[in-house]
Formats: structure tokens, C-alpha cells, sequence
């Protein structure tokens, strides 16, 4: 079972339109997901149909403060083979309430250890949105998962905000999550008639070479609009170019998978 952090610390750049529409599309091949929702904003919440109001004890909050175990707070979606651990505003006062623990950077780690050690835990993959910063809240996700996945998107300051990004990983890397690598980057945002994004598609796959996705993710209003149904684009309009570009993705996300274990 993979652990995965979909992570960039920049807002905006689709990170949790990402997460949904992966997690929907793993789902759709008959892979049982899991979405973490680590973002305060709740947006993974919303955009998979549930309420980022509720009691904060139901959420990954409840669980990160010690009122909860892992399995106590995870909830169907309306979606078949797809699960979230939802989230809400109380998260944000998460850092500061654990200040004086020297080790919440694990606390998600050791959450998730215990649940994936209980024989309940049938997952293929645990998705986690992570927050658009470098926060606690980040770390947690980080010292959690075996790769990341990060979304790029096609802007004038994309790569600028990468390589401090790299930084970040390396620090995590030798200090406390050793095991930790990228899986991909996706460039996402991406508008054709712009040459702007055909250049730093360019940068970046001159920099990353195999490392950047073949898939990319195009500007798309249905992509917009989807989370506020509360739905992912797959479901909600299976036919437009932002739903085409995630089913693509989501086949090659699987392969890289298949290639991986072929290999090993």
C-alpha cells in the first residue's frame, strides 16, 4: 500500500483538483483509496461531497490531538472503492497546540503505522492533501509517506517555487523520513496559446527529464466548476478536456506503478 503526499506549497496550482480526481480515478479502476484531507481549508472535504463544518473530533484533527484513532474518523464518499478522513478549520490550531511535543512531526506516521497494522486497513493507496505551506502540517505528511506527488503548474514562478520545495525534501530526507522520493510532477494549468507554459513545460522537463508526467493538465473551466457540486470532474462532466487529461493521468499513474514493480 502506497502512501502518497500530493504537496506544493504555493496555493492554487492544483493540488487538491489533483487529489480528487486521482483518488476518483484509482477508484474507477477498482483501487481502494483513501484521501487525507491535512488542509485546514477543507477544500478535499467539499469537493468530495462532504462537510468541512462538522465536529472537529470526526476529522484528522480528532485523530492528530490524540481524541481518535484513524478508523474512527474515516467516512464513505458516495463513490465506490473511495474513502476520506475529512477535515476542518480547527486543524489550523494544530502547531501551536503541540508545541510542546518534540515528536508531533510523527504523530500522523505513528497513527497510520498502527491502523495499517490492523488487519481492517484493505487500502491501494492513502492520498494526503497537504496545506499550501511549509508548515507542521507538511512535515506530518512527509515523515507519513513513501513519495510525492507534486502539481505544477505551467506559471511564470512555478520552478522558482520548486526548488525551495527540493530543499524542504532534502532537509525531510536526511533527518527524518529517509525512504522518502518523488514519484512525479504534473504540470497542471497548463494553456496552450501561451507560450509562457510551453516554456516552462520545457524548463521542466529539461530539469526533471522522466520525472514530469507525459500527461498535462490543461486550463479548463468544467475543472473549476466541479468542486462546487461536489463532485470530481470525472463524474461531472466525463467528456471535457480536464476530465480527458485526468483519466490519461490517472492510466499513467497505474503503469508507473506496473513499471516500478516490474523492475523491482
Amino acid at each position: 500500500m502506497q502512501i502518497i503526499s500530493v504537496i506544493n506549497q504555493k496555493g492554487g496550482v492544483g493540488k487538491t483538483t489533483t487529489v480528487i480526481n486521482l483518488a476518483a480515478g484509482l477508484a474507477q479502476h477498482e483501487k481502494k483509496v483513501l484521501v487525507i484531507d491535512l488542509d485546514p481549508q477543507g477544500n478535499a472535504t467539499t469537493g468530495l461531497g462532504l462537510s468541512n463544518l462538522e465536529s472537529s473530533t470526526e476529522t484528522i484533527y480528532g485523530v492528530l490531538n490524540g481524541t481518535k484513532t484513524i478508523s474512527d474518523v474515516i467516512k464513505k464518499t458516495k463513490y465506490n472503492n473511495l474513502d476520506i478522513i475529512t477535515s476542518n478549520v480547527d486543524l489550523s490550531g494544530l502547531e501551536v497546540e503541540t508545541a510542546d511535543d518534540s515528536m508531533r512531526a510523527f504523530i500522523l506516521k505513528r497513527e497510520l503505522t498502527s491502523y495499517l497494522n490492523d488487519s481492517r486497513a484493505t487500502y491501494d493507496y492513502v492520498l494526503i492533501d497537504c496545506p499550501p505551506s511549509l508548515s507542521l502540517l507538511t512535515v506530518m505528511a512527509l515523515v507519513s509517506s513513501h513519495s510525492l506527488l507534486v502539481p505544477l503548474q505551467t506559471e511564470f514562478f512555478a520552478l522558482e517555487g520548486l526548488t525551495q520545495l527540493m530543499k524542504t525534501i532534502e532537509r525531510i530526507k536526511v533527518n527524518l523520513n529517509p525512504e522518502l522520493k518523488i514519484r512525479g510532477i504534473l504540470l497542471t494549468m497548463f494553456d496552450k496559446r501561451n507560450r509562457l507554459s510551453t516554456q516552462v513545460e520545457k524548463e521542466a522537463r529539461d530539469y526533471f527529464n522522466e520525472k514530469v508526467y507525459l500527461t498535462v493538465i490543461p486550463r479548463n473551466v468544467r475543472l473549476s466548476e466541479a468542486p462546487s457540486h461536489g463532485m470530481p470532474v470525472l463524474m461531472y462532466d466525463k467528456s471535457c478536456p480536464g476530465s480527458k487529461s485526468y483519466f490519461n493521468f490517472t492510466d499513467e499513474f497505474i503503469n508507473q506503478e506496473q513499471k516500478t514493480g516490474s523492475a523491482a
